[in-house]
C-alpha cells in the first residue's frame, strides 16, 4: 500500500537540500517512485536525508559506499531507486 499523501508531502518538504544537485536527484526520485513508496520505506529514508547534504551527494553519486547504520538492505534499496540513470 502507498504512503498518504500527507506522508509523502512530509518526506518531500524534509528531503528539501542546500545543494542543488540533491535536490534535483531527489525530485525526480519522487517522480518516479512516489506511488510505490511503503511504509518500510519511511526509516531508510529518514536516515538518508538525516545526512549531510556532501555525504548524501556521495552516496548518490556512488563515490562512496554505504557505511555501518547506512548498510541495510532498506537504505541500498531506496539508493538504487535514487540514483540518476546513466544515459548510455
Amino acid at each position: 500500500m502507498a504512503l498518504p499523501s500527507e506522508t509523502l508531502s512530509l518526506l518531500r518538504w524534509r528531503a528539501r537540500r542546500g545543494l542543488l544537485e540533491n535536490d534535483l536527484i531527489i525530485e525526480r526520485f519522487f517522480e518516479r517512485f512516489a506511488d510505490q513508496l511503503q511504509d518500510s520505506d519511511l526509516e531508510p529514508l529518514t536516515v538518508l536525508f538525516d545526512l549531510s547534504d556532501n555525504d548524501l551527494l556521495d552516496l548518490l553519486l556512488s563515490r562512496k559506499k554505504p557505511e555501518g547504520d547506512l548498510e541495510n538492505e532498506g537504505v541500498h534499496r531506496i539508493l538504487a531507486m535514487m540514483k540518476p540513470v546513466r544515459a548510455e
